[in-house]
């Protein structure tokens, strides 16, 4: 148990912040409310009925799948790059056969026009 005290410390202290950050802007914000204020944002474009029950273009699904594939290759890499040493030979290998699938899975999608903006 002693191990874990300094992260249910640190645990309390964000909720403890996080609850205060809360109340002390209830009591210490501003009342003032209009329409404007209560609208949701939309890049500065008025709000509109169809953009809460509209359709998405495809193109946004598949930035945002290209963006989680290209993520992971980050969090995969960042452990590589940190301990490459210690893997050696074998580690090196595993990582260029990951880099090249993720190489062709990016050419596949440059070559069918994913990453063009129309």
């Amino acid at each position: 148990m002693e191990l874990y005290t300094p992260v249910l410390v640190l645990a309390a202290i964000a909720a403890g912040f996080a609850v205060f950050s809360v109340v002390m802007s209830a009591f210490t914000g501003p009342k003032r409310y209009n329409r404007a204020k209560v609208d949701a944002y939309e890049c500065g474009i008025e709000p509109t009925p169809q953009a809460l029950s509209g359709r998405f273009p495809i193109k946004y699904y598949i930035v945002a799948m290209l963006f989680i594939v290209f993520d992971i290759e980050i969090v995969f890499l960042l452990p590589w790059a940190v301990r490459s040493d210690a893997l050696g030979w074998f580690g090196l290998v595993e990582m260029v056969i990951f880099l090249g699938t993720i190489f062709v899975a990016y050419a596949y999608v440059w070559r069918r026009g994913g990453l063009d903006w129309d």
